[in-house]
This record gives C-alpha cells, structure tokens and sequence, in this order.
C-alpha cells in the first residue's frame, strides 16, 4: 500500500484574523513533524490550498492564500489549488494520486467541519484508505460549539466508517 500525505488550507489567512484556530500551533507543529517523517521516507506530499475569491482572507493572490511557512511545500511537492471544500471534484488531485500509486491518504489540516471533514469523505468514497491525523486538523469557535468539541465530534463521526483516526505521532509512512 502505498501512503501519500494531503496537508489541507493550512494557510496564513487562517491565522491572521482576531480570532485564532483552536490550538493552532500545536496543529501546525505536528503537520510539519508529519511532513518531516513523510519526507524522510520519500513519501509524496500534497499540499491543498483554498481560493476563497474576492473579500475572503483565503483570496488569490494575497498574502493570506500562501501556505504557511512552518509547513510549506517543499520544490517538487504538488500544490492543488481549490474553491470548494473538497479538493477532488475540478481538480486533477485523484488523477495525480492514481498516477503515484497511492491508496492510502493521510490526511492533516483546516478546518475541522468544512474542508477536512469533506476531503476525508470524498477520498474514502473513492476507495482510498484515509487515516485522519486525530490531533493535527483543527477549526475555530463557532456561535453554537466551541472549536475542541467540533473537533470531537468530527473525530467521532469520521471514526465511525470513514478513516482510520491516529495521533499524528504514531503515524507510520
């Protein structure tokens, strides 16, 4: 089985507003040990990065759509631009996965209930083995939950038949 490691809109825009993600430096501090492992053991890397449009701190080309530098593409690593929560559909991203042999994703990012939740679902329906970084994905507070219990919940949920849910720590690549 062959592993590739998808680190999704982990992007400055996400962490230069007032109200900052959910233990956002932990996360961003086990994706680049994540990305230091698979990169040591040659595993590919692919990086996601939202387009959010005009007004949006994600927009194309302001500063705010760069990856963030702690875990930033390397040159040679592939960068998938999207508008949509799932990365898949309007991209090249499982044609590009096919082609590298990969079966098995392991997936880290933002946020939680939007874009992680939706790629971890769209990657398992089109029959990749998805291990969820159950401590390296994280989101912000909302008017209903606070950003630790959607993330639970979303552990919880994506658990229950969807991915393979892992400290990032003790994924294996």
């Amino acid at each position: 089985m062959t592993t590739g490691l998808l680190v999704i809109d982990l992007q400055r825009g996400m962490f230069m507003d007032t109200q900052k993600p959910y233990d956002g430096d932990g996360v961003l501090a086990r994706t680049a040990s994540l990305l230091e492992r698979a990169r040591r053991r040659g595993v590919p890397v692919l990086h996601v990065q939202h387009d959010g449009g005009p007004g949006d701190p994600l927009a194309k080309p302001g500063p705010g759509f760069e990856i963030h530098p702690d875990v930033a593409p390397r040159p040679g690593e592939l960068v998938i631009e999207k508008t949509r929560a799932s990365a898949f559909p309007g991209s090249d991203l499982d044609a590009r996965l096919r082609r590298l042999g990969i079966t098995r994703l392991v997936i880290a990012g933002m946020q939680t209930e939007y874009c992680v939740d939706t790629n971890c679902r769209a990657a398992a329906d089109l029959g990749y083995k998805v291990v969820l970084a159950k401590d390296a994905h994280t989101t912000f507070d909302s008017p209903v939950l606070k950003a630790p219990q959607i993330i639970a919940h979303h552990n919880r949920v994506l658990g229950g038949g969807f991915v393979e849910l892992v400290a990032a720590s003790e994924i294996e690549f």
